[in-house]
């Protein structure tokens, strides 16, 4: 068994986690230390003072009705304006505005708290994503994504917020009214508030948990649409290529119609739930007022009824946010639940505790396959035990037809993923024995597509270098042939590239990529197909830069355009996956084999260009 298929990791894909999602309870517990991060005592201060602020409007809260019940028993006689009780009326007041100022100020003082906890997931989450293999990059659906990372941020706040001081304070207080009453009245009044408790927060929680698989199916349809959406937008050329713009907006529509459904059968449970709750706490109103009311007809103080009022009325308002809490909070650990997923797929491809830091810059690089097989598939070979050295300093050339595995060399030799069998290895250590970073912070690359960010041209070339001068992202550009075209636009380099780069030309955008592994000064270099935007002059003008770049490096070039390889060193000729032929460009020609056949046909092509364009 080979090293990968010895530790193969399944991809799991958003979609797919919630199928197996994580119980609630983990999920909270995943994020206490978050509460009581460590090395940050200021954050731990915070999170006391903010649970002294609770208790502290708990124990107001519970006070009010109390001073508010003595103030009408003093006032019931009417005797006189001097039998006002002042003192207790100021102390109702100043109590109430305590509760609210306490309540205030909890939520100010651990605001920090739970800011800093969901800035902390959703940095690990994106992190995590670009730790991730090249394998669930290329399964991704890049809407989904930033979807699930941004309800998830939104769902930790809420999660935080709730559970640590309104939940819990909710039930202090809750319990708090029920040993009041208990005592100050009779414990009849007790049994009955207790009963209705238990029933609403049954109720509630019994049906929250079933219309919860509406709230998911909710998030799986919106994750949906938002990927049909981004997908679409991000290839708006296609879509007008062809005219299909009726046909996106109806894939699209027909996403949030299943959305739609999903969020209407949200709100009607919603609604449901909210006139079961009413009825609940309606009815116990209506009990415990009836024997407060039974009450003073039998001698008792018209404060028992007021008190009796006044704890129903301070008890329905957390039972009625207590049902919102735990509905929000149901909702909160739902949107976590894809993130939490994302956090657990594993590393496909994970550097060793003891592994080697390749040195960025220095000597050219020795690179060497020894009889590499891979596999995307295990039922499709890609690569069948290639073997090949690129001395330091040398230039091998890939070439081969679409579809032989010369584009997955340069992924193996970044190590986007690890072989099936045989080593890839640079300066004799294997790669699986490198850190990623050093690894790919020695290989400079021109990809065939390139990307860039929908920011300005000094940033998309400063890219390579992060921090480099003004004048070495200047000099990396003339070195590109690309520094002239850019000071001629009105804004310079301060001109914005568009989404994907798409405001540039195919051969511009090529360019930039060129300046930007140029800034990088990488020891081993790689151009996948570098050329293969350009016109035949600005070919010519860029590979005689790219010569000078790659005179000092070992290059490993990856072409489709022969006439760009002709002075490598070594030519590797790759057909289904092996090496057919190689050597030098004249003995290649002079062996007359695959390698001359396809140079002859490349000619004939470039000879019938002049006389298609007379025919134009």
């Amino acid at each position: 068994m080979t090293r990968n298929a010895a530790r193969a990791n399944p991809h799991i894909s958003p979609s797919a986690s919630t199928k197996n999602p994580r119980g609630s309870i983990a999920t909270i517990i995943s994020l206490l230390p978050y509460l009581w991060p460590k090395g940050e005592p200021i954050l731990r201060l915070r999170l006391v003072l903010a649970s002294l602020c609770m208790l502290l409007s708990v124990m107001a809260n519970i006070y009010v009705p109390l001073l508010l019940a003595q103030a009408v028993d003093r006032l019931s006689p009417k005797v006189g304006l001097l039998t006002i009780p002042v003192a207790l009326i100021v102390g109702y007041s100043l109590m109430r505005v305590a509760a609210a100022a306490f309540g205030e100020m909890r939520d100010a003082i651990f605001a920090a708290v739970q800011m800093r906890a969901s800035r902390v997931v959703a940095r690990q989450t994106f992190e995590h994503l670009h730790a991730l293999s090249m394998r669930f990059h290329l399964d991704r659906q890049t809407g989904g994504l930033s979807n699930i990372i941004l309800r998830g941020t939104l769902g930790i706040q809420a999660v935080l917020r709730l559970t640590t001081f309104n939940l819990l304070p909710t039930f202090i207080q809750l319990l708090a009214t029920v040993g009041v009453l208990w005592y100050k009245l009779d414990f009849w009044y007790g049994i009955v508030t207790l009963i209705a408790l238990t029933a609403y927060i049954g109720f509630t929680f019994a049906f929250t948990a079933w219309r919860t698989k509406f709230r998911r199916s909710m998030n799986e349809t919106d994750n949906e649409a938002q990927t049909k959406a981004i997908d679409s937008l991000l290839n708006f050329e296609t879509v007008k290529y062809f005219g299909n713009e009726e046909h996106e907006s109806r894939r699209f529509d027909e996403s949030l119609a299943r959305y739609e459904r999903a969020s209407i059968k949200s709100q009607v449970s919603l609604n449901t739930l909210n006139i079961g709750q009413a009825v609940i706490i309606a009815l116990a109103m209506a009990v415990m007022m009836l024997m407060a009311a039974h009450g003073v007809l039998h001698d008792h103080k018209v404060g028992r009824f007021v008190l009796v009022n006044m704890y129903l009325i301070q008890m329905y308002g957390p039972l009625n946010f207590l049902g919102f809490s735990y509905l929000t909070l149901n909702q909160g650990l739902i949107d976590m639940e894809q993130m939490f997923s994302l956090l657990r797929v594993n590393h496909e491809v994970t550097d060793k505790p003891d592994a080697l830091v390749l040195p960025a810059h220095g000597e050219p690089a020795e690179i060497r396959f020894e009889n590499v097989q891979f596999s995307y598939n295990p039922d499709r070979e890609i690569l069948k035990g290639i073997s090949f050295t690129a001395a330091p300093g040398k230039k091998i050339a890939i070439v081969g037809p679409t579809g032989s595995g010369k584009s997955t060399v340069s992924r193996l030799m970044f190590r986007f993923y690890d072989t099936t069998a045989g080593t890839v290895s640079v300066d004799g250590h294997d790669v699986r024995d490198i850190t990623q970073h050093s690894l790919r912070s020695a290989i400079g690359v021109v990809p065939q597509d390139t990307v860039l960010f929908n920011d300005s041209i000094f940033y998309n070339i400063a890219y390579g270098r992060p921090g480099a001068t003004v004048e070495e992202i200047e000099q990396a550009a003339r070195f590109a042939q690309v520094h002239d075209f850019i000071v001629s636009l009105p804004q310079g380099y301060k001109t914005k590239v568009g989404e994907r780069g798409l405001k540039l030309s195919g051969g511009e955008k090529q360019r930039v990529a060129i300046a930007r592994t140029i800034l990088k000064n990488p020891r081993i270099l790689i151009l996948d197909e570098a050329t293969s935007a350009l016109d035949t002059h600005t070919e010519q003008e860029i590979s005689a830069a790219l010569r000078r770049v790659a005179f000092d490096r070992t290059t490993l070039v990856i072409a489709h355009r022969l006439s760009t390889i002709t002075d490598a060193d070594e030519i590797l000729v790759l057909r289904d996956g092996t090496i057919v032929e190689r050597g030098t460009h004249a003995g290649l020609l002079a062996a007359d084999g695959v390698y001359a056949g396809m140079w002859a046909a490349q000619q004939v092509e470039r000879e019938e260009i002049p006389l298609s364009e007379v025919a134009e």
